[in-house]
């Protein structure tokens, strides 16, 4: 099932979306300085986020709207987004990855979720890559550029410099965003099941492993946590990335967090994907996460289950590369509250083998799946679902006994030309759409045959670290 809405005027129902209305412009502008700073607003509906390491793209407001739903939900709004770009009048000054027209994008784990999945085109984008900062507007043909408050970002004045660049006047002394807020004193209540119930479904799904029903599990959990001020996603995403500045710190349609996992990047013909799986909790003293760094690399437990879900991503993008680079051993990640287990898997994006997809792949008259199909292949990979994935999906639905919502699918952006990144929505939360003081917050973790319950727990309570910290 497909919905499309173009802003501000919804078409009747069944008609075709008329994204050729829609007119987007590209320009290069002066620095702007932090990206999550610049963002006008608190709603966690119309604000957009993925930014790593101080670069990437931002957003606000919203232009257009895919929604699908069901099995087909990934590769649904990839063929929608096929169609709105065709249609679409753009000028790209700066041509690079994030410039043009740019959707967010935030999709449910399960098939069956209500939550569906979703693609976002702010109204308007402003991203950094090398040095390059542009800002990206899109509008109604017609539509003034006041209108979609660019005006918030002090774009009051494009002018064009001696080598032909268009630059903001005045643009980092004008910014003048709403006042970011605090969330004030957090409440936290269970989720779906305790902490005890959860054990105690963890050990019920350590049986079955150990009877040869599955091989592993990944079991999630979640906790509510209540502010008590109305929750301004800026705040959190400032302080996620502040703290995990290694990790891509994204906001789409009231999903925020910060992912340490790459699901996969298409960039010129070259995918790219980051696997973790195996973890440990670190300690704050440096030399004994030294030691328990050495230990990981060890462990024949987390070794299992890395190799689980690094054989698991290949097969999957096997189909749509002519070739694969799976290194030897997994390196330690350390991230600020635990390590990981990790894996960066390349490939060379095959466009002579026929997939059914309008994107070219970079090379002669080559086309090949985009970045939002191969996410669709790789979801859901068995560092998030488990493995054999069918079985493993079918144990993991009966014992966390929740709905993930968007919670471990995949979430991040997609350009024109099909390149973009889709990261694994981990170490994340929702923002209740009824009530913008609550946020449903996530962690999950891989079981496998030698796991213990209360050490899941513990990893659990570490991976919901960011998310709680956010909320201070």
């Amino acid at each position: 099932m497909i919905t499309t809405d173009p802003r501000p005027v919804p078409p009747e129902p069944g008609a075709v979306p008329a994204a050729r209305e829609l007119f987007v412009r590209t320009v290069e502008i002066d620095d702007v300085g932090d990206l999550l700073a610049a963002l006008p607003r608190a709603d966690p509906a119309l604000t957009f986020s993925w930014v790593r390491r101080g670069e990437g793209v931002v957003g606000w407001g919203e232009a257009l709207r895919i929604e699908t739903a069901g099995a087909d939900r990934i590769a649904a709004a990839d063929r929608a987004w096929v169609a709105a770009v065709s249609a679409m009048t753009v000028e790209d000054g700066v041509r690079l990855p994030g410039t043009g027209p740019v959707a967010f994008g935030s999709f449910a784990f399960s098939a069956g979720s209500p939550a569906g999945g979703v693609l976002v085109v702010p109204e308007v984008v402003l991203g950094r890559r090398e040095g390059r900062t542009w800002l990206t507007t899109v509008r109604a043909e017609g539509a003034a550029a006041d209108e979609l408050g660019v005006d918030e970002l002090g774009v009051d004045e494009l002018g064009v410099d001696d080598v032909g660049h268009a630059r903001v006047g005045a643009t980092a002394r004008t910014l003048s965003p709403t006042p970011v807020t605090s969330p004030g004193e957090v409440r936290y209540a269970d989720g779906a099941l305790s902490a005890r119930e959860w054990s105690a479904a963890v050990a019920g799904v350590i049986a079955r492993i150990r009877a040869g029903e599955v091989t592993k599990v990944v079991m999630a959990r979640d906790v509510v946590a209540t502010a008590q001020r109305p929750l301004d996603v800026r705040h959190l995403l400032s302080r996620l990335a502040a703290g995990y500045p290694g990790c891509w710190t994204f906001s789409v349609d009231r999903l925020v967090g910060a992912t340490p996992e790459l699901l996969v990047r298409r960039e010129k013909g070259l995918a790219a994907c980051r696997v973790l799986a195996g973890t440990i909790r670190r300690t704050g003293d440096d030399a004994d996460d030294l030691r328990r760094a050495a230990e990981l690399a060890r462990s024949s437990k987390d070794l299992e289950e890395h190799e689980l879900a690094v054989a698991s991503l290949v097969r999957a993008l096997r189909p749509y590369c002519a070739s694969i680079n799976v290194p030897e051993a997994p390196f330690v990640l350390h991230l600020p509250n635990v390590m990981h287990l990790a894996s960066d898997v390349t490939g060379v994006v095959d466009g002579a083998l026929g997939h059914p997809s309008t994107y070219r792949t970079h090379t002669p008259g080559g086309s090949g799946p985009s970045s939002l199909a191969l996410a669709a292949a790789l979801h859901p990979t068995a560092a998030v679902g488990g493995t054999p994935t069918p079985a493993a999906l079918a144990v993991l639905a009966e014992a966390e006994r929740m709905d993930r919502g968007r919670y471990a699918g995949p979430v991040g952006w997609i350009g024109a030309d099909g390149d973009g990144e889709w990261g694994i929505g981990l170490r994340s939360g929702e923002i209740a759409a009824d009530d913008p003081h609550r946020i449903r917050l996530f962690a999950g973790c891989g079981v496998v045959a030698a796991s213990d319950p209360a050490a899941e727990l513990a990893e659990s309570e570490a991976k919901l670290q960011p998310m709680r910290e956010a909320l201070v």
